[in-house]
């Protein structure tokens, strides 16, 4: 019988996939004319299914077997792919829809998936999700969920949480949408599957999930998905400068570029630049995912469950919104926002003393040097570490984050001076010389982040940000020895308390080892939403700093 249930479900998946397809549609004709099939298809495979069962088995026996139909790997697939519309879809009717499918098959006996945690983020309640407003800026985030559905056909739960900030979602779904499916010298599986090797750098299931699935519809070959050594040789000799992308990214030279677009198996020099830009973005993502606790969808593994609430009696610690409790934070030293404030008044009254270059290298070198002492804890509820094997997505995979300032004395390595290469001067020309038109997404998102404000800290308004937001973006890119020589580095000390330069930190470098008290224990006298916009922050910078190493590899290459 399960040989039949998987032969017949081999024969209309295709038709079904196209289904789930036609249900991401403004035209609500045919959304209606794609769930009517979407239910004829459930209800013939379950009703198939039980009546061979009943002429074969007695009620007991049929009921049994009606409990193992959704174990079989494509119903399975299916019913949380409904189950996923049930809950996140845009369009209310399909919602609605999808529910009445779902009860019908539980009508017939067969137990439905459950999903796990509680909402898209397991830091941040769900009714704390509401988008934030920018005066006359402010976006129709309905709408906009709507664009994305359509595009992606699913609403995922990282759109759910950027839902705090919708320009930059908005931003960030646009360079997204182009470097993956947009004009470009690179094959779609390429793209997708350079995505899956940056994201399993930092063990980053949720993003490998769904870029699998994308590798999929895009006729990957699924061989790629068992091991990487299945790939094209071309691909697998990108793996060092992946590796050092995401996690020391300074290692990155001119005889490693020189390597790549040489025979045999060359790259041309349009196909790195697509190549490096989607790494970095895919390298930096992981940051934001773990960085704000972004659970996975219903129909990724880790996101459902087949134990009802009941049998699994509490959820994981990991898997819950609960505020920071005492024992939390204790011994974590906060700065409030009205001392924060404070202290920007007082460094805007100072700004007309102009300190020397000397005076700010030292500065530089002293906030270095204390970044040292926050190294990152292990966790012991590790989601990453809970059924997530990557592992034939890696090699060298105890190659992590080494800090910039521990490269020894006399290193060959100097620190990399922005007034030297800069994204403005020089990065942004060489990738719209070689990959059109993704150099003007890139800068107008890392402009976006960087000048974002709606002019609050915590519940206070009309309060300027742009000393604070300045100093995360510097000491972001400070951690990866990137110095900007006309910046007062002694303001990083004033503004970021120790407790948000270790999430910094945390989230830039190893952000598949934060949990929620690290997230929990900074800044707690402000929203969710400004803990969100500090990571986006974090994200950028780090993505610029990828970028600017690599870019100044390639530029010294041509020369």
């Amino acid at each position: 019988m399960a040989t039949e249930l998987a032969t017949k479900l081999a024969e209309l998946e295709p038709d079904v996939s196209w289904l789930f397809g036609c249900i991401a549609s403004r035209d609500v004709n045919d959304r209606t004319q794609a769930l009517v099939q979407l239910e004829s298809w459930v209800n013939e495979v379950i009703a198939a299914c039980r009546a061979d069962e009943e002429e074969e088995r007695g009620p007991e026996e049929n009921d049994c077997h009606l409990r193992e139909v959704q174990r079989q790997d494509g119903t399975l697939r299916i019913l949380l792919q409904v189950l996923r519309l049930s809950i996140q879809c845009p369009f209310d009717d399909v919602k609605l829809r999808c529910c009445s499918i779902l009860q019908s098959v539980r009508d017939k006996g067969i137990q439905i998936p459950e999903q796990c945690g509680k909402g898209p983020s397991a830091f941040i309640p769900s009714e704390e999700l509401i988008p934030a407003t920018n005066g006359p800026d402010e976006l129709d985030f309905k709408e906009m969920l709507k664009d994305v559905f359509i595009q992606t056909q699913r609403i995922t739960h990282l759109a759910c949480v950027l839902g705090l900030h919708p320009r930059y979602l908005k931003a960030l779904q646009e360079t997204q949408e182009f470097m993956m499916k947009k004009d470009g010298p690179l094959p779609f599986e390429y793209r997708h599957y350079l995505a899956i090797m940056a994201a399993s750098r930092h063990r980053c299931t949720y993003l490998v999930r769904l870029q699998e699935t994308e590798f999929l519809n895009q006729g990957g070959d699924p061989a790629w998905l068992e091991s990487i050594d299945n790939i094209p040789v071309k691909l697998q000799n990108l793996y060092e400068l992946i590796k050092d992308l995401a996690h020391q990214p300074w290692l990155i030279d001119m005889s490693m570029i020189e390597t790549l677009l040489h025979p045999p198996n060359s790259w041309s020099l349009s196909e790195l630049v697509q190549a490096v830009v989607i790494v970095g973005h895919f390298c930096s993502l992981p940051s934001l995912v773990y960085g704000c606790g972004v659970n996975p969808e219903v129909d990724i593994k880790g996101g459902y469950t087949m134990e009802t609430s009941s049998q699994s009696g509490s959820v994981s610690p990991s898997m819950t919104n609960n505020n920071h409790t005492p024992e939390e934070m204790e011994g974590v030293a906060c700065a409030d926002v009205e001392t924060l404030m404070q202290r920007m008044r007082e460094l805007t009254e100072q700004n007309d003393a102009e300190d020397s270059q000397e005076e700010h290298i030292k500065e530089f070198e002293k906030v270095e040097r204390q970044s040292l002492e926050l190294a990152a804890k292990g966790r012991d509820d590790d989601p990453c570490k809970v059924d997530t094997d990557l592992s034939m997505y890696l090699r060298d995979p105890d190659f992590k984050y080494k800090d910039f300032a521990r490269r020894g004395e006399g290193s060959r390595i100097p620190t990399f001076r922005v007034q030297d290469y800069s994204w403005e001067e020089h990065g942004f020309s060489l990738v719209n010389r070689y990959y059109p038109d993704i150099a003007t997404l890139l800068d107008n998102k890392l402009s976006l982040t960087s000048s974002l404000t709606y002019n609050t800290m915590g519940q206070k308004k009309e309060v300027d940000t742009s000393l604070l937001r300045q100093a995360i973006w510097n000491y972001t890119l400070l951690l990866f020895g990137i110095r900007h020589d006309d910046y007062d580095y002694s303001e990083v000390n004033l503004l970021l308390d120790r407790s948000l330069r270790g999430y910094i930190k945390l989230v830039a470098c190893y952000p598949e080892k934060t949990t929620r008290k690290d997230y929990s224990t900074f800044w707690k006298d402000f929203t969710d939403s400004d803990k969100v916009h500090a990571t986006l922050m974090v994200l950028e910078a780090r993505m610029q700093a990828c970028l600017l190493y690599v870019l100044r590899a390639i530029m010294e290459y041509m020369k």
